[in-house]
This record gives C-alpha cells, sequence and structure tokens, in this order.
C-alpha cells in the first residue's frame, strides 16, 4: 500500500476528524473562557481585593562575591507569577464546569435501551429438567 494511500485512509477515518474538530472547537471554547475571566470575573475580583497585584511579587537572590565585591550572579524568583497563575487556572476551570454544567442540563437526556429481560433461574432450570427427561 502507497504512503498517500495509507496517509489519506487514515485522515479520513472518523475519530481522526471528531478530533480535528475538538481541538479547533476548543481553541474557540478557550479563547471565550480566556475573555470571561479576563474581561468579566477579574475586574470583580479586582474590586474585591482592592486591586492587589500579585504577580508584582518577587525575591530576589544573589551569590555574594568571594572576596567581598560585586554579587557573582542572580536569581529572581518571581513567586507571585505562580500565585497568580494558579489563581488564574482555579478561576477557568470554575468557568469551565459550570459551563459544562449549564450545557448537560439544556441537552436532551439520552434514553438508554433497556436490556432485555432474560429467562429467570427458574424457567432455566425447566428447561434443563425436561431435556434430560427427553434424552432418556
Amino acid at each position: 500500500m502507497g504512503f498517500v494511500k495509507e496517509f489519506k485512509e487514515f485522515a479520513m477515518r472518523g475519530n481522526v476528524m471528531d478530533m480535528a474538530v475538538g481541538v479547533i472547537m476548543g481553541g474557540a471554547f478557550g479563547k471565550i473562557v480566556s475573555s470571561l475571566v479576563d474581561d468579566v470575573l477579574m475586574p470583580f475580583i479586582g474590586m474585591l481585593t482592592g486591586g492587589i497585584d500579585l504577580s508584582g511579587l518577587k525575591y530576589e537572590m544573589m551569590l555574594p562575591a568571594v572576596d567581598g565585591g560585586e554579587p557573582i550572579a542572580g536569581a529572581t524568583l518571581k513567586y507571585g507569577m505562580f500565585i497568580q497563575n494558579i489563581i488564574d487556572f482555579l478561576i477557568i476551570a470554575l468557568c469551565i464546569f459550570l459551563m459544562i454544567k449549564a450545557m448537560n442540563k439544556l441537552m436532551p437526556k439520552k434514553e438508554e435501551p433497556e436490556a432485555p429481560a432474560g429467562p429467570t433461574q427458574e424457567e432455566l432450570l425447566t428447561d434443563i429438567r425436561d431435556l434430560l427427561k427427553d434424552k432418556k
């Protein structure tokens, strides 16, 4: 089988196309949720917290020089940005949860087909008895 033909069969399978649609819809949904958080919720949260911006919190670390001169190297630990990203994640996760919960309420429930009722134990034993009688 040629490479092109094999790739065409792979790309045209239903689950690949479904996944492509899911990725595109996920990207669009991500923009909606980001806008909801950034443009609608964060201004209210900013008002409630008094405009505190955690992203600016940081700790400067310097290695002192051996001879007492200028520091050799330094690093900045931006722990405020980490805290801000955790808060953003929690808000986004909550929004997605609430949106999915609302969508599930709007969607009609699918009725699961009932499994056909099988014979009871007594009926099976009666059938076995009858078969054994017929054999004799």
